[in-house]
């Protein structure tokens, strides 16, 4: 039997170990999370690139695979977040994660229904607020992350967050092994989350030559732009990057649309909605008009690098972690790993602890 570790967040959620995988878009499907669950973590279905209805299918098959709890992470911004809600509610879903704050009124919905709710947060302010509105846990990742990301090292913001708030913390940005584990638990945390430490497993969605090309890489092969769709966006470091990087606005605007249009017929989506989403992100997330619009290359743009393995119309998002990681296991193996290396680490710091006998010698 593997050896466990119990912490504040394995008791809010009821899994075997204080590890996390993260919602990335595109590639946390029910294959991945289904096999996280089953190892004992937690796996949170990606639902921002779904149509409500792939949500339902994602769910139920999640849930042909495994009776461990999981999450869903989905926008609150989204114009059907209260519906999608609702859905997990009946589903008897165990998460779900959000990657901007929910409303009050959505938090005390789903935690009448036994739904742990569990934002992603970027500073302590930030925190505080869902704490204060009744989340029962937060995930805080440092600019290591992959994907949108901040500027500060998750070595600061985390006892940032840690010193701010009394719910149980999930730090995120940077980790990949064991000795990333013991660390953010000797900083106070629950656990971590990680995004491209199970991008890159065996069971990961994402086409063999897209991982091997991530497997190439060294720890200043990533890159942070707003090129991608306006906002802090951490990407393996590609031709097709550099091109957006060196790519003038007028540019920029002509790919947004263009990709906008192909987003709107994969999902089906009413212009109205389009207009609608647009304008809850220029509201909610504080964006500049121009933003709004680069936003509509971010789906695309993801989806031609990670489902349709063409780096070259396609963008890689990656936590810096990528330069360091050099194999492809089971998420079995990597959690059974991970939680092994934890417990040596935890257990080799009490050699350096002096006893009063030793410090009366």
């Amino acid at each position: 039997m593997t050896a466990r570790l119990k912490t504040p967040l394995t008791e809010l959620v009821g899994i075997e170990h204080p590890i996390v995988q993260t919602g990335m878009g595109w590639v946390a499907g029910p294959g991945l999370v289904a096999a996280t669950a089953n190892a004992g973590g937690l796996g949170i279905l990606a639902s921002a690139t779904m149509t409500f209805e792939e949500l339902e299918v994602a769910i139920a098959k999640t849930k042909s695979q495994t009776d461990k709890p999981f999450g869903v992470n989905i926008r609150a911004d989204g114009f059907d977040a209260a519906e999608r809600c609702e859905l997990m509610i009946r589903e008897g879903v165990k998460v779900a994660s959000f990657a901007l704050a929910p409303k009050k009124e959505l938090i005390a919905r789903l935690k009448d229904n036994g739904v742990v709710v569990v934002p992603s947060i970027g500073a302590a302010r930030h925190a505080v607020k869902v704490a204060s509105w009744g989340a029962d846990a937060v995930i805080v990742q440092g600019g290591e992350g992959g994907g949108h990301t901040g500027p500060v090292a998750t070595t600061l913001l985390l006892p940032s967050v840690l010193d701010a708030v009394d719910i149980p913390v999930i730090a995120g940005g940077g980790f990949f092994d064991g000795r990333g584990l013991a660390a953010a638990l000797s900083y106070g945390a629950a656990g971590v989350a990680m995004g491209t430490r199970f991008l890159l497993t065996q069971e990961s969605s994402v086409p063999d030559s897209v991982k091997q090309e991530y497997l190439t890489r060294g720890l200043q092969d990533t890159i942070v732009s707003t090129k991608v769709d306006g906002m802090p966006h951490r990407v393996l470091n590609t031709e097709l990057v550099q091109k957006l990087e060196n790519s003038g606005r007028a540019r920029g605007f002509a790919a947004a649309a263009s990709n906008a249009l192909k987003f709107k017929g994969m999902t089906g989506m009413k212009w109205t909605t389009l207009v609608k989403d647009g304008l809850a992100m220029h509201k909610h997330k504080d964006l500049t008009w121009s933003q709004v619009i680069m936003a509509a290359n971010t789906p695309m743009l993801l989806k031609a690098g990670l489902v349709e393995g063409n780096t070259h119309a396609g963008v890689l998002a990656s936590g810096q972690v990528a330069g360091i990681i050099d194999d492809l296991p089971t998420v079995q193996e990597l959690i059974d790993r991970i939680i092994a290396e934890a417990i040596t680490r935890i257990d080799a710091l009490g050699a350096y602890r002096v006893t009063d006998a030793e410090a009366t010698a």
